[in-house]
Formats: structure tokens, sequence, C-alpha cells
């Protein structure tokens, strides 16, 4: 078997059924939730949850970055059943792009047809921040990698289409449900970069010139997989510090994990809504 195989639709369809396997009878979920650096605490929020650890799901790789637990989740979120990854793994710990968007292709064979998935991001845009929420309403692949790349397989598309990588009626609806809890949202591009470490001041300036409102290290796998399998995407980015530049000082996760845990609530309560409202 390639490499690129192993994360391809067969693949995924075994990687679904060992976690049935596992979790036992499960509900079809109206929505798949990525759950960003920082941001895994809405899980506790999930009604007769059952999870397994990736590492126990063909395919998956153990979750190791501070603020991702590494937990595929089912149960009941606004009354309605979800399916959400507590955390997620990144190119930049050594895993191949495929490997990146795989769980997409998983949380798809489970069912899903819709996918919200957040990450937590360096503001570029200058009247951005640090608690914000932004939409995000397109991306920039600047990783220079894609899922997708590989052997043509069975069940794929060779040139998806991607003039709407992020669904506009559910970037709508989430402006929407924004406004009635009285958040204020931010809308932006986001710009992922291979990482790990953080942006140089030099790297911002010019990804400001390009389009960027957001940096960050991950989300863009997870969209190609999700347009490429014909899933609605809505993405979140949570501004939790100023990019390099921006402001004089220095960036460090620590910081990212308090804003994160700062600005949780006003997070869960809108993912609520638009649970309810799907």
């Amino acid at each position: 078997m390639s490499d690129d195989a192993r994360f391809d639709a067969e693949a995924a369809h075994h990687a679904a059924e060992v976690a049935r396997r596992h979790l036992g009878p499960i509900e079809e979920p109206v929505l798949a939730i990525v759950l960003g650096s920082g941001l895994g605490g809405l899980a506790s929020r999930i009604e007769n949850a059952t999870a397994i650890a990736f590492g126990d799901v063909p395919g998956f790789a153990a979750a190791t970055v501070a603020g991702h637990a590494g937990r595929l989740i089912f149960g009941r979120l606004a009354g309605r059943p979800v399916v959400a990854l507590a955390g997620r793994f990144h190119m930049y710990e050594g895993h191949a792009a495929a490997q990146a968007g795989f769980p997409i292709r998983v949380l798809h064979a489970l069912g899903a047809r819709t996918l919200f998935v957040s990450n937590a991001a360096g503001g570029i845009n200058a009247a951005f921040t640090p608690g914000d929420l932004m939409i995000v309403t397109d991306h920039l692949n600047l990783m220079f990698r894609n899922p997708l790349v590989g052997t043509l397989v069975a069940g794929d598309v060779r040139f998806p289409d991607m003039s709407e990588p992020y669904d506009r009626t559910l970037s709508a609806q989430l402006r929407h449900e924004g406004a009635v809890l009285g958040i204020t949202m931010r809308e932006g591009v986001y710009c992922g970069l291979l990482g790990p470490t953080y942006e140089t001041p030099a790297e911002v300036r010019m990804l400001r010139v390009l389009g960027a409102d957001a940096v960050g290290m991950s989300t863009v796998p997870e969209a190609i997989a999700a347009r490429h399998m014909g899933l609605e995407v809505l993405g979140i980015s949570c501004i939790t510090n100023m990019a390099a530049g921006v402001l004089d000082q220095p960036l460090v996760h620590e910081e990212v994990l308090e804003t994160a845990k700062r600005v949780r609530g006003s997070f869960i309560a809108l993912l609520e809504q638009i649970v309810a409202r799907i």
C-alpha cells in the first residue's frame, strides 16, 4: 500500500468502523466539530458523551501539543447529535498533509456533512484585539502542502472546486447568532503556515500585503479535505494574540491558551446556538 493510500476513503471507512465498535450505537451527527488550541473545553458541554483516544483510531496520531486533548467524542450538544475532535495533529509535528486531513475523511465516513472548524490564530489585522472571534471567509495556503497530493484513488476527485471554501450561508448564520448573543464578530482571511515557529515581523508584514487577517498553523488541510468530499465548512478563529511586530512583545504559547480560556464562554454559547439551528 502506498503512503498516500493509507489515508484514503477506504482507510477512513475502516477507521470509522473501529470507532463505532469502540463507542457502541451512535446517532448520525448533524455537525462535526474540530476544537483548536485551548478551545477543547467545549467537550465538557457534550452530553451523553462517549470517547475514543486518537491513538486508538487507525490512521490517527496521538495529540502532542498543549491544549489538545486528543479524543474523538460523540454525544449531544444543544440537544442534537454531534461528533467532535478535541484537538488535532499538525504537519509541524512531522505528519504528512494527507494525515492532517485524514480525520475529516473519518468524520465524513461517520455521517457528518457539515464541519465547524476552529483554531487559535495570531491577529494580523490591526483592528483586531486578543479575544476576538473571527469568522473565516477564505484562506491562504502558505503551508505549500495539500492533503490531496498523491495517486488518485477510487472515490477521490482530482480538481475539486475551492471557490467557496467556507460556506457563506453558514457564515451569515454565525454572524447573526453572534449579534443575538451580543458578541462582536470579526471576519477575515486565515493564512495557514507550516510552523512550528511563530512568524517574524517581516513575514507578518508580507502576509498583510497578501490579504491575510489572521495566521496559524492548522485548519487549511482540514478545509481542503472537507470541501473535496462535499462537506459544508464553517470556520472560526480565536484571535489569541497579535502576530509578531503588531505589538512590541514576544509571543508565547501560554498566552494563546490563556486567551482561549478567557473567551471560552462566548465560543461555547455561539457554537451551541449554531448547532441548535442547523
